[in-house]
């Protein structure tokens, strides 16, 4: 069943949707819901070849894209891109911060380096995302969404790094839903689990793995880029002009009895990696 089964075509008409790390995965499926009913589009991302093929995929559906080539580290680069899209679609009312970073890896192993990297890739990044739009969303009232994780409020072994980072987005969430709520900004989080044929599945869960792990959620599946896609228009929508400085988590459920499960199968998977790399196999 399709977003346009249940919201109108032209909820989002007119309105410019600017989404961070928009070119793939769980953020390309947010642009192509609010694509479906009338949003235009800023997206942007660090690969020009993803960007091109998730702009001429929104514009299949009918919204004007403003793709940008940009790294949210960058603070300028990204204000930049704002603005841009500013000239080309007019002022954004819903931004959501989605592009981020993650590897599996022993928190003893971690190096510094790229501790700091998922941290300014999520955290910093969507500091910048948010203060870079703060005044296009002032204007239009408008509201931003953050892309967070289970990791934020649940401990995952091999994840010290994410966890900390997207545990320091839902805070800042909560802060700017504090602060900005004179201004008419509304602020979210949306904390996926895993969503089939994404990135972030292909890293983080075997493949031999996926199977066993389904078992383990209550709705019985993995979740696809529609399900946080339509989530994503509603806390948008005037539906829910109400809510601020929540996290929604749309996980089907797998956090409710813990980690373990995903921790037991990615050590077992980590430990016959590392058997083949001493085989030389």
């Amino acid at each position: 069943m399709t977003i346009t089964s249940y919201f109108a075509k032209d909820l989002f008409l007119g309105q410019t949707v600017f989404i961070t790390g928009g070119s793939s995965g769980i953020n390309l499926g947010i642009a192509r819901n609010f694509a479906a009913v009338g949003a235009n589009l800023g997206i942007v991302g660090r690969s020009p070849e993803k960007l091109d093929a998730a702009t001429a995929e929104l514009q299949a559906l009918g919204a004007q894209v403003s793709a940008h080539s940009a790294d949210v580290r960058d603070y300028m680069a990204l204000e930049t891109a704002m603005q841009r899209c500013r000239e080309e679609l007019g002022p954004m009312q819903t931004l959501v911060c989605g592009a981020a970073g993650n590897f599996p890896c022993p928190a003893e192993q971690i190096t510094p380096n790229g501790f700091k990297s998922v941290m300014d890739i999520d955290l910093l990044g969507t500091f910048h995302a948010c203060r870079a739009a703060f005044e296009q969303l002032k204007e239009t009232r408008g509201n931003i969404l953050f892309i967070s994780a289970g990791q934020a409020f649940m401990p995952y072994a091999f994840q010290a790094h994410v966890g900390a980072a997207k545990a320091g987005i839902d805070q800042m969430m909560r802060n700017l839903a504090l602060e900005w709520g004179r201004f008419g900004i509304r602020c979210n989080s949306i904390a996926p689990g895993p969503i089939e044929g994404t990135e972030g599945v292909r890293r983080l869960v075997p493949k031999d793995s996926a199977g066993p792990l389904k078992k383990t959620i209550p709705l019985g599946r993995f979740g696809t880029p529609d399900d946080i896609g339509q989530l994503s228009v509603f806390l948008a929508s005037p539906l829910a002009s109400y809510i601020t400085g929540t996290l929604v988590v749309a996980d089907g459920g797998q956090n409710l009895s813990g980690s373990g499960v995903w921790t037991q199968l990615i050590m077992a998977e980590m430990a016959k990696a590392k058997s083949e790399r001493l085989l030389g196999l």
